[in-house]
């Protein structure tokens, strides 16, 4: 690793896993990211990694104080914020592909980049490849739900999937759910357009029924049928079960109603003297509601079933959403969710992993 900062300076703490950050991606530039990245080795130990342009590094790190504080490997290419799918061979040197190096040679366990989600996605899943025995990789995001979070996937990596992969996708979301939030035993939804079972297309038709029909099998899932829209922020299941496609349009429906709900609200709160008394009352539990809505406060979105984790913070991420996503990343690789996946999809004595005996071994 080229380490920035003078011969002698301390370098990032010893133990725990290893956060390669794209520092050039996001819609805020190197600055925010070199930020987050300063806040979440001294506030919370983490050991990131900027990956990028040394030069315009090193000196956002000295303007904090940090120079040699936060390790730097050099990356001479960016992906754009509009690269899709092609990104990959396109972009062979971004700070993407390059952090995605460090994570196959074992210099690092976790990817973290606010860059094009297309991008990221195609980059990472070309350069660390799927676990043995996974179809595909899916992106999770978490619902802010009570008493606990709610995992959402696919959000969009898929957006034509099988019923084959939707079955991992449930396993793969079992595990994220009990790394990430301590459930022993998540309860798995399919989201459909209705609770019955014969309810939705052919595919979340056939989907449940695979489901159904594989949960008693080790590794054991806690399957609950099919869930509805309204019933995505009831937290009646701790997994919930898409295609991309259907993923990413309830996420996006999610997100803009709490952006409309908070507009409405803050209308409500300042029309009057009277009512922005109240509000000023009441502002401590509003600003607790909001934090637990804010996309930033989650860390990103995690494509599970690579051989490495990789979170996806939001484009438009802050300081503090990079931090978040730091965290997230040490808490997933230091919770061992490759690992997680790998002991649901190959479980002991299957060689070849226990969704290929459904008869369909040629889909990875």
């Amino acid at each position: 690793m080229n380490q920035a900062g003078p011969a002698g300076t301390a370098g990032p703490p010893r133990g725990g896993p290893v956060i390669a950050l794209d520092a050039m991606g996001g819609d805020h530039g190197p600055a925010e990211t070199v930020a987050g990245a300063v806040s979440a080795v001294r506030e919370h130990g983490l050991r990131v990694v900027l990956v990028g342009r040394i030069a315009e590094l090193t000196g956002l790190l000295a303007e904090h104080g940090a120079a040699g504080e936060v390790p730097v490997v050099h990356a001479e290419d960016t992906l754009a914020m509009n690269e899709g799918a092609l990104a990959s061979w396109r972009r062979p040197r971004s700070s993407v592909a390059v952090a995605c190096k460090l994570i196959r040679q074992g210099d690092a366990s976790a990817l973290v980049s606010a860059g094009s989600t297309g991008g990221v996605v195609a980059t990472s899943t070309v350069r660390l490849r799927t676990q043995p025995g996974v179809l595909r990789a899916a992106l999770a995001v978490v619902l802010p739900t009570r008493p606990r979070p709610t995992v959402l996937l696919d959000a969009g990596a898929n957006a034509d999937a099988k019923p084959e992969m939707l079955v991992q996708f449930a396993h793969l979301g079992a595990a994220y759910a009990h790394t990430a939030h301590g459930v022993d035993e998540p309860r798995v939804g399919m989201l459909t357009i209705g609770a019955e079972p014969g309810k939705g297309n052919r595919l979340a038709r056939k989907s449940s029924e695979l489901l159904a029909a594989t949960a008693a099998e080790p590794p054991r899932l806690d399957y609950r049928g099919h869930i509805e829209g309204h019933d995505l922020l009831a937290g009646e299941v701790d997994v919930v079960v898409t295609d991309g496609f259907t993923g990413n349009v309830a996420l996006k429906t999610v997100e803009g109603t709490v952006r409309f709900a908070f507009d409405a609200v803050h209308e409500a709160l300042t029309s009057t003297r009277r009512a922005r008394a109240g509000a000023l009352l009441q502002r401590k539990a509003l600003r607790g509601l909001r934090e637990s809505l804010d996309s930033e406060s989650t860390g990103g979105a995690v494509l599970l079933g690579l051989n490495g984790t990789v979170v996806i913070a939001h484009g438009a991420s802050r300081a503090r959403g990079i931090e978040r996503a730091c965290m997230l990343a040490a808490d997933l690789a230091a919770g061992r969710i490759v690992d997680q996946i790998r002991r649901r999809v190959t479980p002991p004595g299957r060689s070849t992993g226990w969704l290929h005996r459904l008869g369909h071994p040629d889909d990875h």
